[in-house]
Formats: structure tokens, C-alpha cells, sequence
């Protein structure tokens, strides 16, 4: 269903533009009028003229009388990493990661309880999770989410997993509240998390933090194996310590680009 604001400057039609955008689910690259109204609980009128307005904008295009979103919506994405700057730092020493473990690394920010990857440098494995800049997990049973979620404050870390999960994807790790604190606690004192297919089958990963210059927490950075056809000992002995450092070397560039004086000139 639409979302609905809750204050005078909430802007309905930008919020249903928005959800026909995120209507369109993984796996298929074209929806009738029908199944974008369905999927959105518009009115059909109101969805055709949203889809017509995004064509004329040129974030969706028609195909044999259906509609697909064009490559102009990863600007929308695209624009929150690069207003960071994080990709452009981060890009060069996850590729050196990626060539050093022959794995994928990944950075991913938190967006309620789900982590979303937000940069990645892949290799040509076949893993049991396709993942994409711009993929959802829920966060908790994910090396990433445990790095995000250990460095909230116990008030905001309530509210965040109190939010339901929008990856649609079910857990195979569903801890009680004292193991997932218990799990938090053990994150924040040795500074990296590990995940051993408690997200699905097959997939095991270390990660760990990425800090600005005040030392917060903006993002985590990890290492995705194959649990059939990389040890434990080796994630942890052999690419452990090469993600730590990794994740420090991204954290000086961040600490060294929040050091720069911004000057604004009068003209």
C-alpha cells in the first residue's frame, strides 16, 4: 500500500512516485499497469500517470505495452554513495582486498533492521545469495548488520530491530534476545563480527567497521566465502587479518577527507 505521511509537509505524490519505482521485485524487468497498481494498491489511473510521468523522466520505458525501469534509477542509489565519498575511497583497497583473498568484499550501511549493500568488488564464484549494490539482508544474522548494529546505543539498537524486515529473505539464525546481546556484546569487544550460515546455507563472512574522522561507525566492510570451499581456519587465520587492515586503511582516508577544511567563497 502507499505510504502515508504524518505531517503537513509530506508530499503524497512523491511517496507513490517512489513506490512504483520500488514496485518492480528482483527477477523481473518488466510489470503491466495491473500488477504495478496491484503491487502498489493504487488506482490503476493514478499508477498509469506516475509510470508516464517516470517515462517522460526517463526512469521507466514502455516494453510491448508493459513498463521496465531504465538504467537512470541507479542514479538514485548511486547518489547517496557518492555524496559520501565512500566509494570513491573505498573502491581501490577493496579491490587490493578482493585480489589478495581471491573473495568478494562488500560495504553495506544500515537502513532500519536490513544492512544494503552500498559498494562491492566481486569475483566470478557462484555463492548460494546473488547480491548487487543495492541488495537487502536483515541484519542481524549478516557479518555487516552485527558490525552496524553492536555500535548503536542500546535505546536506538531497540528501535532499529523492532522494524520489520524489508528483505524478504528468512534468517536461518533467529536468536532470542539474550543470545543476539550475547552475540553484540562478543562483536564489540574483539572490534569484527563473523557469520557461519546463519544467513542461509553455504555463506560464511567476517567483517568489520568503517569510521570517520570522529570515530563513528558510517559503514562495515567484509569478506564473503564459500563455507564448502573456505575453512573457518582461514577465513579467520588468512583473510581476517587482511580485512582489519583493509577496514583501517579505508577508515585513515575517511579521517583524512573529514580533516579537510571546507571553505566556502563569497562571490
Amino acid at each position: 500500500m502507499p505510504r502515508e505521511g504524518t505531517g503537513p509537509d509530506f508530499i503524497e505524490a512523491l511517496a507513490r512516485g517512489l513506490e512504483v519505482i520500488t514496485a518492480f521485485p528482483a527477477g523481473r524487468s518488466t510489470l503491466s499497469l495491473t500488477e504495478v497498481a496491484t503491487a502498489t494498491g493504487l488506482a490503476r489511473p493514478t499508477a498509469r500517470r506516475i509510470l508516464l510521468t517516470l517515462a517522460e523522466l526517463g526512469y521507466v520505458r514502455t516494453v510491448d505495452g508493459a513498463f521496465a525501469l531504465t538504467p537512470r534509477v541507479l542514479d538514485l542509489g548511486v547518489a547517496h554513495v557518492r555524496s559520501q565519498g565512500l566509494w570513491d575511497l573505498a573502491r581501490p583497497h577493496m579491490a587490493q582486498l578482493c585480489a589478495r583473498t581471491n573473495e568478494s568484499c562488500s560495504v553495506a550501511q544500515l537502513d532500519g533492521s536490513d544492512v544494503v549493500y552500498v559498494a562491492r568488488v566481486a569475483v566470478p564464484k557462484i555463492v548460494g545469495l546473488s547480491v548487487q549494490i543495492g541488495t537487502r539482508f536483515p541484519a542481524l544474522p549478516t557479518s555487516l548488520g552485527k558490525v552496524l548494529l553492536a555500535a548503536l546505543p542500546a535505546d536506538e539498537l531497540e528501535d532499529v530491530l523492532a522494524q520489520p524486515t524489508r528483505s524478504g529473505l528468512v534468517a536461518r539464525w533467529q536468536p532470542d534476545r539474550a543470545e543476539r546481546d550475547a552475540a553484540l556484546r562478543e562483536v564489540r569487544a574483539r572490534g569484527w563480527a563473523l557469520t557461519d550460515e546463519q544467513l542461509a546455507l553455504g555463506i560464511r563472512s567476517v567483517a568489520a567497521p568503517l569510521r570517520d574522522g570522529t570515530g563513528r561507525v558510517v559503514a562495515a566492510l567484509n569478506v564473503n566465502t564459500h563455507a564448502a570451499e573456505t575453512p573457518l581456519e582461514r577465513l579467520l587465520g588468512e583473510h581476517l587479518p587482511l580485512l582489519l587492515a583493509t577496514a583501517g586503511e579505508i577508515s585513515a582516508d575517511l579521517a583524512r577527507r573529514d580533516a579537510v577544511p571546507h571553505i566556502t567563497v563569497a562571490v
